[in-house]
């Protein structure tokens, strides 16, 4: 079990601080880095983290808007923060990553492995969509959303946090996962989700020749299994792991077998 420790990138160039987790030791194989979802933080990985052998070298970035991170008046398309995830590896002297995406955070994580294979060793989509325009439940989240106003009202906050879960989640983790929500501007919450609702998220799975791990939650009320598939349909060198049992936040559900499967995977040869 690793030690976590909290760090802030300066990132400069016009681009937003972000603040970040940092687990395990240096070491010569590409490093973990965990890209939370739509209205999280770094700390949505927090049990992941804690969970991954010291010898595997992780980092949890919360991106632009989100969390303690600056939040900019505008850049909120996937693009964006696909751009921040760059610059953020550059800033470390990562020159290539797994990339982890939990929920909507895989979809810049994607963003990046198709368009720069170069700085990418291998991508996890844990319980990311492939698409999001055609569900009802996202356009039902829109309508709330789009009329949100600051202070955001808690309640609706924590039935965000809370819909999407089937297993049990630590209650101290749950509640600052509804504590980092809270923290979102308004305004981050709606053009957030815009951009993710008003993008082709089918294209974003092209050109994506990494090898890939889709990590899905059979009891998960946002994502089908056909859904799933549209994903392994699209990206060639890619895989599916289910678990049973498991909601839309498996990795807060079920950290421990997460963090063995990143590892597991991280190990594996690359080509």
């Amino acid at each position: 079990m690793a030690g976590v420790t909290a760090h802030r990138a300066v990132l400069g160039g016009g681009r937003p601080d972000l603040p970040y987790a940092r687990t395990g030791r240096s070491g010569d194989g590409p490093p973990l880095v965990l890209v939370h979802g739509y209205a999280d933080s770094w700390w949505a990985f927090e049990p992941v983290l804690r969970a991954l052998p010291a010898a595997v070298r992780a980092y949890a970035p919360t991106q632009r808007g989100h969390g303690d991170a600056d939040a900019p008046e505008e850049g909120y398309l996937p693009e964006d923060f696909a751009d921040d995830l760059v610059a953020l590896l550059d800033h470390l002297g990562i020159e290539r990553a797994v990339l982890v995406g939990g929920s909507s955070g895989g979809v810049p994580a994607r963003l990046v492995a198709g368009r720069r294979p170069d700085r990418v060793a291998g991508l996890v989509l844990l319980g990311t969509p492939a698409l999001l325009a055609d569900k009802p439940a996202a356009t039902a989240l829109w309508e709330t959303v789009r009329t949100l106003e600051d202070p955001v009202d808690r309640a609706f906050v924590e039935g965000f946090v809370r819909g999407p879960l089937a297993g049990r989640v630590a209650p101290g983790h749950l509640e600052t996962l509804v504590e980092e929500s809270m923290k979102l501007p308004a305004r981050v919450w709606r053009e957030t989700l815009r951009g993710l609702l008003e993008t082709d998220l089918a294209a974003t799975l092209t050109g994506i020749l990494v090898p890939t791990l889709v990590v899905w939650g059979d009891r998960d009320p946002l994502l089908t299994r056909a859904d799933q598939q549209l994903i392994l349909d699209a990206v060639p060198d890619s895989r599916l792991l289910v678990h049973e049992g498991a909601g839309h936040l498996l990795y807060g559900e079920d950290p421990e077998r997460v963090a063995r499967e990143l590892t597991a995977f991280a190990a594996a040869p690359r080509g």
